[in-house]
């Protein structure tokens, strides 16, 4: 359940963050809410159920954005092991800290984004995505501080269903 619940999100999230950076003229930039969730689904997700999660949502922002298939899904799942790994080493249990922890993920998945659009682009125009990323960065520690409370109340729903079906 938390597998559909976590990829309805990320449509959702997608389509609002697509109206908004058109809205707002953001032409190098974006605010990165798959990462924002790819971030919580390493806090709070087993290895396979986030794994999964970050590869699905990863496969709707490749659909979403035009640029190589393959490329987003691969880096969500890269990101959430990643973020898995960190995890282990620190403790993110409050909403500055989960804020920072999404901009760091961010920070790490746009410079992956960038690398990796440069090795397929061959007239070199992946290096207008880095002048981007500062601002990208700060957008998407934005929108982890907007959305932390609504990702802790899906989960807690989530675990009182889970609770309550372990009860039967």
């Amino acid at each position: 359940m938390k597998f559909l619940v976590t990829l309805a999100l990320a449509l959702l999230l997608l389509t609002l963050e697509s109206v908004l950076v058109q809205q707002l003229g953001l032409a190098i930039s974006r605010i990165d809410v798959t990462v924002v969730l790819v971030a919580f689904l390493a806090l709070r997700a087993s290895l396979l159920e986030g794994s999964f999660s970050a590869f699905a949502v990863g496969y709707l922002l490749d659909l979403m954005s035009g640029q190589p298939t393959g490329l987003f899904t691969f880096l969500a799942v890269f990101t959430f092991l990643a973020c898995k790994l960190v995890v282990r080493l620190t403790d993110v249990r409050s909403r500055a800290a989960f804020v920072l922890f999404a901009m760091g993920a961010d920070l790490g998945h746009g410079a992956l984004v960038s690398f990796f659009t440069w090795l397929t682009i061959k007239d070199g125009s992946a290096s207008a995505l880095l002048p981007g990323l500062p601002l990208q960065v700060t957008l998407t520690g934005v929108a982890a501080a907007l959305l932390y409370p609504l990702l802790r109340r899906f989960e807690v729903s989530q675990d009182r269903s889970s609770s309550a079906g372990l009860l039967r």
